[in-house]
C-alpha cells in the first residue's frame, strides 16, 4: 500500500497510552476497525477527497474521543475549510516565503512537552515578523502547516492538546493594523469544527496595558469553558504557575531548547514535507457534489460574521 493508505500507527509511550485510554477511551484492539469504518465512509462521499493513512485518521478519532460521527464531521470540515478560508490555503507550499516566516521565530513548537504525557507547548511571537513584508494571514498559513505536521508526528499534541503562549513583545502599530477580527473568528471556528487537536490554554505575556483592555472585552464574548482557558500575565512569574520556567526555552529562562534550535528543527521538518504540501492540492471537497447543504464561508461563519459563543471541548 502507498503512504496514502499506510496502516502503520506509531506506538505510544506508556504514559500517553494510559492517557489515551483514560481520557479519550482509546482501545488499541479496536483502532483498525474504526479506521476501516472511516475509510468506507470516505469512499461513499462523492464530494470528499481525503487522505486515508492510519496515522492521519487516528488523529481525528483521538481528537473526537472515538466518536465516529464526530470524527466524520470534523474530517469533512477539515477539508471543506480549504474552500471556505482561501486566504489560508491558497498557494500553501513550502517555499521561500513560508521558510522566511518560520525563520523569524514567530511560531515555535517546543521540543519537550509540559510533562511526559502532557500537552505540547507552543509560543507565538507575532511581534517577531516584519509586518511590512508579511500579512497575518501568511503567518497563520505557516501555522496551519506546522499543525498538519503535528497531526502526523506529535502524539502529545494529538492526545493531550497544546498550551499556547502568546508573547506580545515587539508588537507594533503595523501588527495591530493587520489584526483581523473576521480571521480570528474563522480560526476559532476552524479550531472548534475542523482541527483534531485541543487547545488547553492561551497565555498572553508581555501584553501592553491597551491589549489587556482589549482582551477583557474579548473574554466577555467567549463561552465560560473557553474563558477559563484565557490568561493574561503582566509578569512571566504568573505564567510559571501553568508552564514551569524550565519548560520554556533558554531565552525565557528555561531549558527547553533555544529559539534558534526550534527554528532549525522545524525548518528541516518543513522542507521534508515539501512534496506532501504539493500533493495536498489534490485533496479537498467539491461542494457541488455534496448531498445536502454546501459547507462554505456562509454556512460556517455566517456572512454577518457575528461572534457566536464558541465551545471547544
Amino acid at each position: 500500500r502507498s503512504v496514502a493508505m499506510s496502516n502503520t500507527i506509531r506506538s505510544l509511550s506508556p504514559e500517553l497510552a494510559k492517557k489515551a485510554h483514560d481520557e479519550l477511551a482509546e482501545v488499541p484492539e479496536r483502532i483498525d476497525e474504526d479506521i476501516e469504518t472511516l475509510r468506507t465512509w470516505i469512499a461513499k462521499q462523492p464530494h470528499l477527497t481525503a487522505r486515508e493513512d492510519a496515522q492521519f485518521l487516528v488523529a481525528f478519532l483521538r481528537g473526537c474521543k472515538y466518536s465516529l460521527e464526530k470524527s466524520k464531521l470534523k474530517l469533512d470540515n477539515f477539508y471543506a475549510m480549504r474552500g471556505a478560508v482561501p486566504e489560508l490555503y491558497k498557494n500553501r507550499f513550502v517555499g521561500e516565503k513560508q521558510l522566511s516566516i518560520l525563520e523569524t521565530g514567530c511560531l515555535l513548537r517546543l521540543p519537550q512537552p509540559l510533562e511526559p504525557d502532557g500537552p505540547r507547548i507552543h509560543i507565538s511571537r507575532y511581534g517577531q515578523y516584519d509586518s511590512k513584508k508579511y500579512s497575518i494571514a501568511e503567518v497563520i498559513q505557516v501555522n496551519t502547516m506546522l499543525g498538519e505536521i503535528q497531526i502526523r508526528e506529535d502524539d502529545n499534541a494529538m492526545i493531550s492538546g497544546f498550551v499556547e503562549i502568546i508573547d506580545m513583545k515587539g508588537i507594533g502599530t503595523g501588527h495591530l493594523f493587520q489584526f483581523d477580527a473576521v480571521l480570528v473568528k474563522k480560526l476559532a471556528v476552524l479550531g472548534d469544527k475542523a482541527y483534531p487537536y485541543r487547545p488547553k490554554g492561551f497565555h498572553f505575556v508581555n501584553a501592553p496595558a491597551s491589549a489587556e483592555k482589549f482582551m477583557s472585552i474579548a473574554k466577555s464574548l467567549m463561552s465560560e469553558k473557553i474563558r477559563k482557558r484565557f490568561h493574561i500575565h503582566s509578569k512571566l512569574e504568573s505564567l510559571y504557575k501553568y508552564v514551569p520556567k524550565e519548560c520554556l526555552p533558554a531565552e525565557y529562562g528555561g531549558s527547553n531548547g533555544t529559539v534558534q534550535d526550534v527554528v532549525n528543527t522545524w525548518r528541516t521538518k518543513l522542507i521534508s514535507y515539501k512534496d506532501f504540501f504539493e500533493e495536498e492540492v489534490s485533496y479537498g471537497t467539491n461542494e457541488k457534489l455534496r448531498r445536502g447543504q454546501p459547507v462554505n464561508a456562509e454556512s460556517l461563519f455566517g456572512i454577518e460574521g457575528s461572534f457566536r459563543k464558541l465551545d471547544i471541548d
